[in-house]
Formats: structure tokens, sequence, C-alpha cells
């Protein structure tokens, strides 16, 4: 295969996983004209972006335990996932938004990410030459980048907050038929499945549990920050008087969530050359701050506010792929498909629970108590990353670089 080839293939599967993952926060980023137009309370707000982390951890698990990702061609199992995302994203338009139906449509919507974000992974390490962090970090850029897409298309579409749902499913269905005549680089690898009675084994490693606190930590705050920073920057514009605030804010949202993926790349560079707890640690210590600092800014010099933001937006997905690394790195072989389940899998139930949590404590304490709450899973990843560096076992990460 030629260089060519390769990095043909892999921008082809880097830009269709960017079309696709649009799916993940499209209704989400139209939220502030749905409470306005519909009087959504913080329920059914919280469950917009909710309901589809939940669906993706059904869709994972599913996944590794039937090993999907072995018995159907990794192209159309990603094209499959992408159709059937976009049709039950599209068919929101046809239900009542304050319903039940729409939450189970976008519950759908998160299963199939799980044929989709895995998947690109899965395609991407057929052409791994050396370089796979690398081409990681490219897919979790994918991810940063697409779920801070809707956020663009509430912009460059802003007569009507359906148009947005329309665009974003129809990235999905064209990346969909465009991922079908992507080559791969070899034959895919078979996926680690999930043995549920390794989990006893697993929890009782200290070191890889203590790598899997430092990933709760972090999901603790991604997701709720990713989530609601567009409404609390609806807010803040609203408050100024600016004239279309949610232009301002949606435009504000897509550079703060999309400057991430600059940040994953960054993570994965240092990383791999001083060290995984060193990023991981050095990270979270910049977002904790950032939670800390960007609620009481609201009323700051906008430039100000921004440019916090613009650093929360790096560092709190700069260290996320490391997490899935330091598993890799400390699990046994034929453990490594039972912890990265485990560890996504309880990952995100706990940013289900901050993202729901995030509406109720704005309510009674404003947007500063709501993300200076957020600020708690830095500390205690810090702390649990620091805890994993003094260990014998943290010359396995990186080469030997902890």
């Amino acid at each position: 295969m030629t260089r060519t080839g390769k990095s043909f293939a892999v921008s082809m599967i880097t830009v269709c996983q960017l079309m696709a993952l649009a799916l993940w926060f499209s209704a989400t980023a139209v939220l502030p004209q749905l409470r306005s137009e519909f009087d959504l309370g913080a329920l059914q707000s919280s469950l917009f972006t909710s309901s589809v982390l939940f669906g993706f951890v059904l869709g994972t698990v599913t996944s590794a335990v039937l090993g999907l990702a072995d018995r159907i061609e990794p192209r159309r199992f990603w094209a499959a996932s992408a159709m059937i995302a976009a049709t039950a994203n599209i068919l929101i338009l046809t239900v009542p938004i304050d319903g039940g139906m729409v939450i189970a449509l976008r519950l759908i919507t998160g299963v199939c990410m799980a044929g989709i974000y895995p998947i690109g992974m899965k395609m991407v390490a057929t052409w791994s030459r050396g370089d796979t962090g690398l081409l990681i970090g490219l897919l979790v850029g994918a991810l940063t980048l697409g779920s801070a897409l809707p956020h663009l298309f509430s912009v460059v579409v802003p007569l009507d907050w359906r148009l947005v749902i329309v665009a974003a499913s129809a990235s999905a269905y064209v990346a969909a038929i465009a991922i079908l005549f992507v080559h791969l680089g070899g034959r895919p690898g078979k996926s680690p499945r999930f043995d549920p009675r390794m989990v006893g084994q697993i929890w009782a490693n200290k070191p890889l549990r203590h790598a899997c606190y430092g990933y709760f930590g972090h999901m603790w705050e991604l997701y709720a920050m990713w989530g609601w920073i567009g409404l609390f920057l609806y807010t803040s514009f609203s408050d100024r008087a600016v004239e279309n605030p949610g232009v301002w804010s949606a435009l504000s949202t897509f550079a703060i969530v999309g400057i991430g993926a600059f940040g994953s790349l960054a993570g994965g560079y240092f990383a791999d050359r001083i060290g995984r707890t060193t990023v991981t640690i050095a990270a979270m210590i910049i977002s904790g701050v950032c939670a800390l600092m960007v609620g009481a800014l609201g009323d700051a010099p906008f430039i100000i506010l921004f440019a916090i933001c613009l650093i929360w937006g790096i560092s709190v997905i700069a260290d996320s792929a490391q997490f899935s690394s330091c598993v890799i790195e400390l699990a046994d072989p034929h453990q490594v498909g039972t912890a990265l389940t485990l560890q996504n899998a309880i990952g995100f139930i706990i940013a289900l629970v901050s993202i729901h949590l995030v509406p109720v404590v704005a309510d009674q304490f404003g947007w500063w108590g709501a993300f200076a709450m957020l600020a708690i899973g830095p500390v205690l990843g810090v702390l649990a990353m620091a805890r994993l560096r003094l260990m014998p076992e943290a010359r396995l990460l990186a080469g030997g670089q902890k």
C-alpha cells in the first residue's frame, strides 16, 4: 500500500467520522431555541444529551458481548449504524419535542454511535504502522469536531432549528455512503470481547483501578461541559442585550468545543514523550481551574470569558485518549476488552449524572455553582493519577515515561 493510499483512506475515515458524529449533539446545539419555543424543563433538556450517552453505553456493551465488530464487516457495520442513527435523528421532526418519543429516538441515536466511533477506530487501526497514537488522536479529534459541528449548522442554517436536525442527518447519510468506498490497510484485528467473569480480577488490579478513577473524574466534567456551555453562553449574550444571542452563542460554542480537537492531538503527542500521568494531571488541573472560573465570568468582558472558555475546551479533552491508553498498557492482554468496556460504561454513566445535575444546580446557585460542581471531577482525577504515578507499575506507561 502506498503512503498516498494510506493518507487518503485515513483522511476519508476521519472525515466520515466527523460528519456522522454531528448527530451526537445535533439536538443539544439547538436547545436554547427548543427551550424558548416549547418551554422545556431542566429534566427534558438534560435528556436530549444524556439519552444519547446512555444509548452509547447500551450499544457498546451489547456490541462487546455479542462480538458484533467481528461478525459484521466494519464498513457495512459503520454505514448501517450511521444510516439508522441519521433516520432516528430526523424522525425527531415528526414527534412532540416535549414528549417521551423524542428521547427514545435520541437513545437509538446513541446506541448506533457504538457502531460508529469504536468501529472507526478499528478501521483506522488497519493502517497503523507504528503511529497508532497519532491515528487514534485523529479519531478523538473527529469526535470533538463532530460534537461541535451542529453548533456551526445552527448558524449556517439559522432560519429554523429543524434545518439543523436535517443538516446533521444529511451529513451522516452522505458519510454512510462514502465509507463503503474506503479501502482498509489490512485485515481488521479481532476485537477484544467482554467477559463479566473478569470484572473482579480487573478491579483488583490497583494501578488499573486508579487509571479508571482518573477517567471517571474526566467524564464527570467533559460531557456536562459540552452539553451546557452553549446555553450558558446564550444566557450571557442575552443578559448583555447582544443582538442575535443565538448566533453568537452557537459560533462561540463551535469554537470552544471544536478547538478541543487540537487539544486531543497535542495530548497524544506529548503523552508519548513526557508521560501519560503527566499529561492527564496537567490537563485536569487546567480544566478544573477553568470550571471554577467560567461561571463567575458571565458579566466579565467577553474577550476574557471567551479566552478562558477556549482554554477549557482544549484542556477538557486533551487527556481523554490517554486514559484508554493507560488501560491498554496496564491490563493483562486477555482482559483489555473487558477493562475498556467496563471503563467506558461506568464513565458514561457518571457523565449522565453530572449532565442532569448541572441545570438543577444552576437554577439554585447560578452558573458558577453548576460549573464549579464539575471541578470535583478533575480534582479527584488528579489525585487518582498522582497515586498511579507513584506506583512501580507506572513504568509500564508510555514506554517508561509514566
